[in-house]
C-alpha cells in the first residue's frame, strides 16, 4: 500500500514495514536505528536486513516503521531514498552495536565514496536508550535526526501505529 504525503514524499506499507515483533525481550538496551538506501532493490535489501537481524541472537527486533520514499539531500544528483526505522533491543554496548551495523552495511555492498553518496544500505543509530555519546566514531542521539523528514516521518508513523 502507498500513501502520498506530498508530491515528493510517499509512505509505503509492506509485509515487514510496519510490523510489530515480539516485544517481551529481556535484553537491556532499547535502540532505534534509521535505515536507508537508493541503489538496487531497496525493499528487498531491507527485508534481507531484517532476516539478518532476526538471526542475530544478540538482537531482538521490536517493531518497524512504514517506509518513506523521499528526495536526497546534500548530493542531489542521485535517485530518491527509501528510509525506515527499526526499534531493537540488545545487550551489545554502543560501540559494539555500531561495529555490528557497519559490518551489515558492508555485507550489503555499502561503499563510502563521499558524503551523502548513493548507497545500497545506510544504518544510522538514532537513539541508544537515553544515552548521549559524542566521540569521533559515534554520536548519539544521531546529530541530524530532528531535522530529517526521513527519520521524523517514519518514527511518527511507527509511534502512531503502535499506540
Amino acid at each position: 500500500m502507498k500513501k502520498n504525503l506530498t508530491k515528493n514524499l510517499t509512505l509505503f506499507y509492506t509485509e515487514n514495514f510496519p510490523k510489530k515483533f515480539k516485544s517481551n525481550s529481556k535484553k537491556k538496551h532499547y535502540v532505534t536505528i534509521g535505515i536507508g538506501g537508493n541503489i538496487g532493490n531497496t525493499k528487498r535489501i531491507f527485508n534481507k536486513l531484517l532476516l539478518c537481524l532476526k538471526q542475530d541472537k544478540r538482537i531482538s527486533i521490536i517493531m518497524t516503521s512504514p517506509l518513506l520514499l523521499n528526495p536526497p539531500f546534500g548530493f542531489l544528483d542521485q535517485n530518491d531514498f527509501l528510509n525506515g526505522i527499526i526499534a531493537i533491543k540488545t545487550n551489545l554496548a554502543p560501540n559494539d552495536f555500531l561495529k555490528n551495523m557497519q559490518r551489515l552495511e558492508k555485507r550489503f555492498g555499502r561503499k563510502r565514496s563521499f558524503q551523502d553518496a548513493p548507497r545500497t544500505l545506510d544504518i544510522d543509530i538514532i537513539f541508544f536508550d537515553a544515552k548521549k555519546i559524542n566521540t569521533e566514531d559515534l554520536i548519539i542521539p544521531h546529530k541530524a535526526w530532528a531535522n530529517r523528514e526521513s527519520v521524523i516521518i517514519p518514527l511518527e508513523e511507527m509511534i502512531r501505529i503502535n499506540k
